[in-house]
């Protein structure tokens, strides 16, 4: 593995955008078996009626050989508040009821399908990523970041250790609770806490996921089953009033190159 040359911006550019779809095409289409009416798997894009209202951020690789389709290691999805009145919706509105959110008056900001090359995973290419976005987070006022973050598999039951330590632990206070539609509701309150091992049930959260809770971040009431991302969502909302200075400091960490 090469030395990294890492840069974070936010996309500019057609082919920019195409080079952020196709990462998240190797990742959610080819590693994780994802799907969907709008996946072009001609041109190798993962992609949906969404992405012209996100801003895109992009973690780059200069030293990687090859063109800007290889460069583009990590991608972030974000959408404002603003920008989701003229989407119309936010993106995990399909699957979660966000009144508490939306009634809040608070400046709020959606993240999606976060990813990373399998190369630049366990270094320091995630808090890049997170660096860019601590900055995006400030200069735009946001006081609340959500959205969906995944388990891999759609059994509910092979997740009720894990998915029950995020109820009986992490779950949101009422004012931020969001809930996932009555139409699609997952109990997660799958295991009694007597019967909660914790262990074993933190070795089945995903890295994304943990790190979101030592951030200080709760998790939405219910699950959302999605067949066609083949996986088991959970809605995460972190609250920047609520992080004290250690947690912010882990949040904005400088990294050396």
């Amino acid at each position: 593995m090469h030395k990294p040359e890492f840069s974070t911006k936010l996309v500019e550019t057609a082919e920019e955008l195409r080079a952020a779809q196709r990462l998240r095409y190797r990742v959610f289409v080819e590693e994780l078996g994802a799907g969907g009416a709008d996946v072009d798997h001609e041109a190798r894009l993962e992609k949906d009626r969404f992405d012209p209202f996100f801003d895109h951020l992009i973690l780059i690789d200069h030293a990687h050989e090859g063109g800007l389709d290889e460069q583009v290691v990590g991608v972030y999805r974000l959408l404002r508040d603003d920008q989701a009145e003229a989407a119309g919706q936010f993106y995990s509105e399909d699957e979660y009821d966000l009144t508490p959110l939306r009634s809040s008056g608070r400046r709020l900001l959606e993240l999606g399908r976060s990813c990373l090359d399998v190369d630049y995973r366990g270094g320091a290419a995630m808090f890049h990523l997170w660096n860019a976005l601590a900055a995006y987070v400030f200069e735009h006022d946001i006081e609340i970041l959500f959205g969906t973050a995944s388990f891999h598999g759609t059994d509910l039951e092979a997740l009720a250790q894990p998915l029950a330590m995020l109820y009986h632990n992490h779950l949101a206070p009422m004012e931020l609770r969001v809930r996932a539609q009555p139409d699609h509701y997952a109990d997660m309150n799958r295991v009694a806490i007597a019967d909660l091992d914790r262990r074993r049930a933190m070795v089945q959260v995903p890295a994304l996921i943990k790190a979101y809770l030592r951030l200080g971040g709760f998790v939405g009431d219910g699950a959302f089953v999605d067949l066609g991302f083949n996986t088991i969502d959970v809605c995460l909302i972190m609250d920047t009033s609520r992080m004290n200075e250690k947690q912010k400091n882990i949040y904005t960490k400088e990294v050396v190159r």
